[in-house]
């Protein structure tokens, strides 16, 4: 919230000065189009941080999208680091459109939270995820299997701020929010290698976390 206020007031301010400059130095057709420029970056701004409440499936076979955006890659990897082997993972590119929170993809336990410094490439390239700065949270599943997964919160081009509000130990619901990544980003999921395990989603489809179902575990 003490972002969107600030924001807000900056760009409010704004306009208010281009008011007052069309009114007394400026050509009143050069100070309306500034006008309605700032007033759409208003609107983005105030857009951007939006939170809207989402009715979370509650199938426990299921894990959900951990963000909203378009899928641009599912990759079968080897994380040795936490998984122990084979993974599949899921990368999700947020544009500067997207609803930005960052969702629980089922009822997991925090393991750990591992932060790392990087660059800020174009979050659309997979290769982000293994050199942009990164926070990635090792869960545990509290339904069975209970499997390990990784989400990691990736930032972008543009993104310069990775928030999470959960800590080592702590317990998430289903689709509950942990966080955010701010003006366009990447959101990977690994989730083990096994049989029993379906895939529901497709490179270009549009996500929706908490929402859009992205595996389905098998009976």
């Amino acid at each position: 919230m003490p972002q969107v206020v600030v924001f807000a007031v900056i760009v409010s301010a704004g306009m208010v000065l281009v008011l007052w400059a069309g009114l007394t130095v400026l050509n009143v057709c050069v100070a309306a189009f500034i006008e309605a420029i700032l007033l759409v970056v208003l609107v983005w701004v105030l857009s951007f941080f939006r939170d809207p409440e989402r009715a979370v499936p509650q199938d426990r076979n299921l894990l959900l999208a951990p963000a909203d955006g378009k899928v641009t890659d599912i990759e079968a990897v080897e994380e040795e680091e936490f998984i122990g082997g084979k993974a599949i993972r899921i990368g999700i590119f947020l544009n500067i459109f997207d609803v930005h929170i960052n969702r629980a993809p089922c009822s997991v336990r925090v393991e750990k939270i591992t932060y790392r410094k990087g660059k800020y490439r174009n979050a659309m390239n997979p290769e982000s995820g293994r050199v942009n700065e990164s926070n990635d949270l090792y869960l545990l599943r509290t339904e069975p299997p209970g499997d390990k997964l990784i989400v990691r919160q990736i930032s972008g081009a543009i993104a310069r701020r990775i928030v999470c509000r959960v800590k080592a130990g702590e317990e998430l619901a289903g689709g509950e929010r942990f966080g955010m990544i701010k003006f366009g980003s990447r959101t990977e999921l690994y989730v083990p290698a096994r049989e029993g395990l379906k895939c529901l989603v497709r490179t270009g489809d549009k996500v929706r976390a908490g929402l859009t179902a992205m595996i389905r575990y098998s009976n």
